[in-house]
């Protein structure tokens, strides 16, 4: 298995030679179960989630229930039939129904104050709030599924490294055997030798675990019970993200969808103001119909109207409590706001030090650690120096490796969260810098 060596390519196969390591292809690391499944993009995965994500299943479902609301916040209150019996059933004249009087009436609720048209508005004002939350949940769809790619990623790395630290280590004792064989070792190394090829190989069998987890948690992400779906997932880690201007980033948190939001609730929440206070105005309860007397088998018009007392003092509750409503959006969002910058600015911090630390691994300790290392094997083998001087230089070069890939990571990861935060890959489907350098 190949390691990414951004420096002195040559120096490096001529080290694996030396070794009896040839010289591996990039990528080509393929879980049993998937080998024959083509590399996976973080396009490719973020296409496959937002298909079937169950956490974005439930609003087509939302919407369709709000847009039922809407339609019943526009009907007008239905008119009521009325019948009444009087003077029935009683005593005397009232006997059954020989002084009955029947009304057969039909009534209708007048609202006035553009109640209905209110009404719709904040119907409407909700099933924008519930777009707004979609959009919100598919960008954290879309960041969940850049963190775990990355990771993913990160796990083929370090698989990489864990091979060529086994291999390393099975060479070494290959050659160690040799020389103890000839009496130019002690017996000693060839023990110390086998212990570090043991460490070696269980390192090596924790990251294939860590791949196959990292894996399965990737799957289950477009609702897939295995990852036998798609082969390596292809990606550059060491391809490094461009740090943006924090003033520049700290403007675009309005456009974000968590910000959209605050600015959607408060429209809804208006309209519910302006609902409260149409409904102020009481309705007018308008009827009419016929009224037939038994005593005298005549028939008779009636009519009336009729209208609640008192409707602002009854409506002012309503009123007060939507207006808080209201203020304390205002309160949430000013809270939201200073919080959000807070965290921008630590990501952009933390971001420049992942990209600082990855760079001086990768331009500077790297190529000094390999210069080391070759140098103390070309000195190992002509015996000036001991096995402990090698083996230490082979384990400090895999240690930096690690942590190169590490950095990496983190920078990635870093990255995620600022686009995350600012929406940048709410209308792209793949976070913008991630999508560059993981593609």
């Amino acid at each position: 298995m190949s390691l990414v060596f951004p420096c002195r390519p040559l120096a490096v196969a001529a080290l694996l030679a030396s070794f009896g390591v040839a010289a591996l292809p990039p990528d080509h690391v393929h879980p049993p179960e998937a080998a024959d499944e083509p590399p996976l993009t973080l396009r490719d995965a973020v296409a496959r989630t937002l298909q079937t994500s169950p956490e974005l299943a439930v609003f087509p479902m939302r919407r369709r229930t709000q847009e039922a609301r809407v339609s019943a916040a526009a009907l007008a209150p239905a008119p009521q039939i009325e019948t009444e019996l009087e003077n029935a059933f009683g005593t005397g004249r009232a006997r059954g129904l020989d002084a009955s009087e029947a009304t057969f009436s039909l009534s209708q609720v007048i609202e006035l104050g553009g109640q209905r048209r209110m009404r719709v508005e904040a119907a409407r004002g909700a099933s924008d709030v519930i777009e707004q939350q979609r959009a919100i949940a598919q960008l954290e769809v879309v960041a969940e599924v850049s963190r775990r790619f990355i990771h993913v990623a990160s796990d083929q790395k370090q698989i990489e490294l864990t091979e060529l630290a086994t291999r390393l280590a099975r060479n070494t004792v290959t050659e160690v055997d040799r020389r103890v064989k000839a009496a130019r070792s002690p017996e000693v190394e060839l023990h110390r030798a086998r212990i570090a090829l043991a460490r070696a190989q269980v390192e090596q069998e924790h990251a294939e675990h860590e791949l196959l987890t990292s894996r399965r948690k990737l799957a289950a992400m477009w609702g897939a019970r295995n990852d036998d779906d798609f082969g390596t997932v292809r990606a550059d880690l060491f391809a490094l993200p461009q740090v943006r201007d924090y003033d520049a980033l700290s403007e675009s948190l309005s456009n974000s969808p968590d910000f959209l939001f605050f600015a959607t609730e408060a429209r809804q929440r208006d309209a519910e103001i302006r609902l409260a206070e149409a409904k102020a105005r009481s309705p007018i309860t308008v009827s009419a119909g016929a009224r037939w007397l038994a005593e005298s088998d005549d028939a008779a018009l009636v009519a009336g109207a009729s209208m609640p007392l008192f409707g602002r003092r009854h409506a002012q509750p309503a009123i007060d409590e939507a207006r808080a409503l209201r203020e304390s959006l205002d309160a949430e969002r000013a809270g939201a706001r200073v919080k959000a910058e807070a965290s921008l600015f630590e990501l952009v911090q933390e971001l420049r030090h992942g990209i600082t630390e990855a760079e001086v691994l990768r331009d500077q300790v790297l190529p000094q650690m390999q210069a080391a290392l070759e140098a103390t094997e070309y000195a190992w083998q002509r015996g000036r120096y001991g096995y402990l001087e090698w083996t230490e230089a082979q384990r400090e070069r895999v240690a930096v490796q690690r942590a190169l890939i590490e950095a990496a990571a983190k920078a990635h990861l870093f990255q995620v969260e600022i686009e995350r935060l600012t929406g940048a890959s709410a209308t792209a489907d793949v976070p913008d810098a991630v999508a560059g350098a993981l593609r």
